[in-house]
């Protein structure tokens, strides 16, 4: 697993999620599979790494806010395409209200994860996206980059999405939602964000909150399927009902990512 973490230096949590072998006995292509946290603080030599990976298309999960505070950096000329979702005013991201004026504690904090992840799937701007980058995967020629600010939540359910999409073994979409943890080096970041949590917000939280706030827990990814589920009642239903990825958009992206 520690082999799809690709090394940068500026951006945390990039990754290749292709490779998996699927039920039909085919296999995701290697390196057209591609996430990340935000590209905000890319040094020089990451951009140079960046372009030699050759991205045709970027997926940008994060808010309008959160992109104008750190916009990314990109090789200068990048002639990909890059969706962003517009239709947004400005305003305080979630996390930012929680850290602001909640206790902080381990329990308040895992439930507001398994609150966000009960709502991410049905988001406007997330069904926007979501339906871009999958129509994405069956047209473009290229790897297809996807990424929110932490590139854990947002951009682990769309990787999640995709796996399930192309029957990707469960044990093996959530070992590849779990690798956050040791991809953005959690347990070397937790003391560092605690202390800053501390001197914006004015309380220090626990370690283990922190820990819970920075990763991924099995528990928020079921979370998100189980709300799809009970609304849609099957993941297809949602996929094609809400995404429109129909039958035809599944034949095309099989076609192209599946050896």
């Amino acid at each position: 697993m520690t082999d799809r973490i690709l090394a940068f230096d500026g951006v945390e949590n990039f990754r290749d999620f292709g490779d998996y072998p699927t039920a039909s006995g085919a296999r995701l292509a290697k390196g057209l599979l591609l996430r990340s946290a935000h590209h905000y603080r890319a040094t020089d030599a990451d951009l140079e790494r960046f372009e030699a990976l050759d991205v045709a298309v970027i997926v940008d999960l994060r808010r309008k806010s959160e992109r104008v505070q750190q916009p990314n950096r990109l090789p200068e000329g990048f002639r990909g395409r890059i969706f962003e979702n517009h239709d947004e005013t400005q305003g305080e991201a979630p996390h930012v209200t929680f850290l602001r004026t909640t206790d902080l504690t381990e329990h308040s904090v895992r439930g507001f994860m398994i609150e966000t992840y009960q709502g991410l799937a049905f988001e406007d701007r997330h069904i926007d996206l979501f339906s871009n980058y999958f129509r994405s995967l069956a047209d473009c020629d290229g790897p297809v980059l996807i990424h929110c600010a932490a590139g854990k939540d947002r951009t682990g359910l769309l990787a999640a999405l995709t796996h399930r999409l192309l029957g990707v073994h469960p044990d093996d979409v959530m070992a590849d939602y779990l690798l956050t943890n040791q991809a953005a080096r959690l347990d070397e970041r937790t003391p560092g964000i605690t202390e800053v949590i501390a001197k914006t917000y004015g309380r220090t939280p626990s370690q283990s909150a922190v820990r819970a706030f920075l990763g991924v827990e099995p528990e928020f990814l079921d979370a998100a399927f189980d709300a799809i589920e009970a609304r849609h009642g099957s993941l297809d239903s949602y996929l094609e009902t809400d995404l429109g990825v129909d039958a035809k958009l599944r034949g095309q992206i099989a076609d192209r990512l599946l050896q």
